[in-house]
């Protein structure tokens, strides 16, 4: 199977009111061509799923400020004064998850678990209209697992079968991305031959990504 895709085919998989996880760290390890062109398109109603909301120039936070999105589940908003303003003007839901309750949220889902439990946030709004169970004595908030329709994560290689490499940071949400949505789209910032990313390097396998895309 050709992995390999256009940067349109790329956005065009993304439709009205749909889900999509979107990798990267304030834009390091983002698919940051896609969020380009995604911030032009016109889809819009869109639930994001991001480690924070970028800026509101570059990465997703486009989509934010070109008012593509309806609700995000972040850690972290500060970056893009957009989603701020807002999520004060009540026209964007934001629905904030600690940064490692993010995470396992996103991971549990791709493992297969019915939640996490976690004491981050007892006694906080983030407890707020979640259950909460006692567990040897102790107390911890369930929190439910996140997938998406469509991921788009960031690889710095990316071989012709999908197998991806992230290199240094650009990690981060990657890989937890692609194993919890139903599409996963990778921009790769390089192609390499099949076979060409030695086995211990390959951070996402192959079978996990269903579409490649480089500049």
């Amino acid at each position: 199977m050709d992995k390999l895709i256009s940067l349109q085919d790329a956005v065009n998989k993304v439709k009205d009111g749909m889900t999509i996880m979107v990798g990267g760290f304030l834009t390091n390890g983002g698919p940051n061509a896609i969020m380009d062109a995604l911030a032009v398109s016109g889809v819009k109603d869109l639930t994001l799923i991001c480690n924070d909301a970028a800026y509101p120039d570059r990465g997703l936070g486009q989509l934010i400020a070109n008012r593509k999105v309806k609700k995000v589940i972040t850690s972290y908003i500060g970056s893009n004064p957009v989603a701020i303003d807002q999520m004060n003007a009540g026209e964007l839901v934001v629905e904030f998850s600690p940064q490692g309750t993010l995470a396992e949220r996103i991971r549990a889902y791709g493992a297969g678990l019915g939640g996490v439990l976690t004491p981050t946030g007892l006694g906080t709004v983030v407890q707020e209209g979640k259950t909460t169970i006692t567990s040897e004595g102790k107390e911890y908030i369930l929190e439910t697992p996140l997938k998406a329709d469509v991921a788009f994560i960031g690889a710095s290689l990316a071989d012709k079968a999908g197998n991806l490499y992230y290199r240094g940071t650009t990690r981060n949400f990657n890989p937890l991305m692609a194993m919890s949505a139903e599409v996963v789209v990778a921009e790769a910032e390089e192609i390499v031959a099949s076979g060409s990313i030695d086995p211990e390097n390959v951070h996402t396998p192959a079978i996990l990504v269903d579409y490649i895309f480089t500049k």
